[in-house]
């Protein structure tokens, strides 16, 4: 009985997916203007927010691979990663990059970790569970000043999502834990630097591209990749306007209204949630726009940037594309992500906001506030979040081994 129906629903999906396209290239034959606009909302959200965001990260981050400063950083990090997350100390320079810029560049790099063998299959299956995340600039700016306008409310959305992502990352430092692991760097204090150094040159050594090159290389990727990403935020700008004119979006946002029953949110969300279910930014405004408290509308954000959306899904499964990283794993984290960050945004709200707020205080940036500005304000905050996460995991691992040595 069983075996008849996982037979029947593998022949189902591939219709199901032939209808869904049926469906789309119908709905914009016969609404050409309202999917021509919502063609050209996703194209200005890429070209005026995603690319200028993105790049300069994307191409750092080719430079760093070919300069063979993860390698560096993977024998450095490596006493601090594995015991707490359980991947290699590359994972370090992954996470970094995923918690300053934002999905989906932490796929695209564990990616070529495991394209270059330096992570197994189960270590890059978790470190994208755990080191996708919106990107500081997006939560602490674009929903906190320009949805919610009020800068004060940055931090709390922050401070929930990345803990969530990081409880995530301890929690599925159990996946697969029986899975053969990939080979430790040595873990002497005294000679880690110097076998860091010795990967690093090692790495510059088997990649051999001139500086020219290298350079050229990093900026053509890089570009690629951002095609690719706007490829899917015009797409589902437009999937997301498909459904509104359908009628799709109230039934969907009724079920979801009714999973999220224990956090008590008012029918008003149930848009934004069937939104952000398809792209987490216009589930984020719909949120934003929706008459309801503040603490519903943070409850409903945190559920829709921790899920983060089926573009971003669709984003990661096109980056791990060509690896046999499974996306499973990383479905399960977003859902349990989503969770973890609403009910902190609660605690956020409450007991912890004034740490919050000590971490980064109020500001309200100006119209005329420069780019650059604003990005070395919330990345440090990011970074600061980061390194008192990482400090409450270390004294945790501290004091678990005190006690084991004692008892």
């Amino acid at each position: 009985m069983r075996r008849q129906v996982l037979i029947i629903s593998h022949n189902l999906a591939p219709l199901l997916t032939v209808l869904a396209v049926m469906v789309l290239a119908l709905a914009i034959i016969l609404f050409p203007q309202p999917i021509f606009q919502a063609a050209l909302r996703g194209l200005r959200a890429w070209w005026e927010i995603v690319v200028p965001a993105l790049l300069p990260f994307f191409i750092i981050a080719q430079l760093f691979m070919g300069l063979g400063i993860v390698h560096f950083l993977g024998v450095l990090l490596e006493p601090v990663m594995r015991p707490l997350f359980n991947v290699p100390g590359s994972g370090a320079f992954i996470m970094a990059m995923g918690y300053t810029s934002g999905s989906p560049i932490s796929a695209m790099l564990t990616a070529q970790l495991r394209q270059q063998g330096l992570v197994t299959r189960v270590e890059g299956e978790r470190l994208i569970c755990f080191t996708n995340n919106a990107s500081p600039l997006f939560m602490l700016g674009a929903v906190a000043v320009g949805m919610l306008h009020n800068p004060a409310l940055g931090p709390v959305l922050a401070g929930a999502h990345y803990g969530a992502n990081f409880c995530v990352g301890l929690l599925f430092r159990f996946y697969g834990r029986r899975a053969t692991p990939s080979p430790p760097a040595a873990c002497s204090l005294l000679t880690l630097p110097r076998r860091a150094w010795r990967a690093m040159l090692l790495a510059q050594q088997r990649d051999g591209r001139p500086p020219g090159q290298l350079l050229g290389d990093a900026v053509s990727r890089s570009f690629q990749t951002l095609i690719t990403i706007g490829g899917f935020i015009i797409l589902f700008s437009v999937i997301i306007q498909v459904a509104t004119i359908l009628g799709l979006l109230g039934p969907l946002g009724q079920i979801l209204l009714y999973a999220s029953a224990p956090f008590g949110l008012s029918p008003d969300i149930a848009p934004a949630l069937a939104a952000g279910v398809l792209e987490m930014t216009m589930g984020a405004k719909f949120a934003s726009e929706a008459t309801a408290g503040t603490l519903e509308q943070l409850t409903a954000i945190s559920l829709i940037l921790g899920w983060a959306g089926l573009s971003i899904l669709g984003q990661v499964a096109a980056m791990v594309s060509h690896t046999d990283l499974r996306l499973g794993p990383f479905i399960l984290a977003r859902l349990l992500h989503g969770f973890l960050a609403a009910v902190l945004v609660h605690l956020c709200q409450g007991p912890a906001r004034p740490v919050l707020l000590w971490l980064a205080p109020e500001i309200t940036p100006l119209p005329g506030t420069p780019w650059l500005t604003l990005w070395v304000y919330y990345t440090g905050f990011t970074l600061t979040l980061m390194a008192g996460l990482f400090g409450l995991a270390g004294i945790g691992l501290a004091a678990r081994h005190f006690f084991r040595r004692r008892f």
